[in-house]
Formats: C-alpha cells, sequence, structure tokens
C-alpha cells in the first residue's frame, strides 16, 4: 500500500479531484499555504495499491500545469525603503509536489 501526498496550487485542485474520482481512486484534500508566495494550496492524500501509483501520477501530470504569473516581491526589512525597487518578476507557479510513502498498516474504523 501506498500513500501519495500531493501538494498543488488552488487553481488544479477540482480538476484533478475529478479526475482522481472519474479513475476511481478515493482522496481527501486539505488545505494548506504555500511557503514562498504564501498563496492557498491543496494537499491531497491518496492511498492505493503500489502498482496503481503510476496511474495516479499520470493524473496529477495531466492536470496540475505550471504557469507563470507576476509577483511584486516584499520590501526588504533592513534595508532602507527608499532603496527598494518593487516591479514585479515572474515566477513560475502550479505543477505539483508529490510524496510517495510506504503504508505499514491500513485501519479503516
Amino acid at each position: 500500500m501506498k500513500l501519495i501526498l500531493a501538494i498543488v496550487q488552488d487553481k488544479d485542485k477540482r480538476r484533478l479531484m475529478e479526475e482522481l474520482v472519474k479513475a476511481e481512486f478515493q482522496a481527501t484534500m486539505l488545505a494548506s499555504t504555500g511557503g514562498f508566495l504564501r498563496e492557498g494550496n491543496t494537499t491531497i492524500l491518496i492511498g492505493t495499491d503500489e502498482g496503481k501509483v503510476e496511474n495516479v501520477l499520470a493524473i496529477i501530470q495531466r492536470t496540475c500545469h505550471v504557469r507563470e504569473q507576476l509577483v511584486s516581491p516584499l520590501p526588504p526589512v533592513v534595508e532602507p525603503v527608499d532603496s527598494y525597487i518593487s516591479a514585479p518578476v515572474k515566477v513560475q507557479v502550479g505543477g505539483a509536489v508529490v510524496f510517495v510513502l510506504d503504508v505499514e498498516r491500513l485501519v479503516k474504523i
């Protein structure tokens, strides 16, 4: 048995959950917050047999896309404010961070 933890951008969560349900995978969503952009993410927990892990990874890859976003950098805390330039920069966001873990025991109560 495997536990797949997929951390995805909120924009991709609905489509990912729909595709997982369509493929008959059970999943649980948890709200989470990203560290870099401090934006909402969703952590999705999927338990599955070892032989189906690649199917789940393929669904995640098909539905969670990397995109570019303009971000205004935060001003430095120590530097004087008048030397700060607040031009937005493009960063890549989206996609998914996926962990595949061994499950020693599963109990449904």
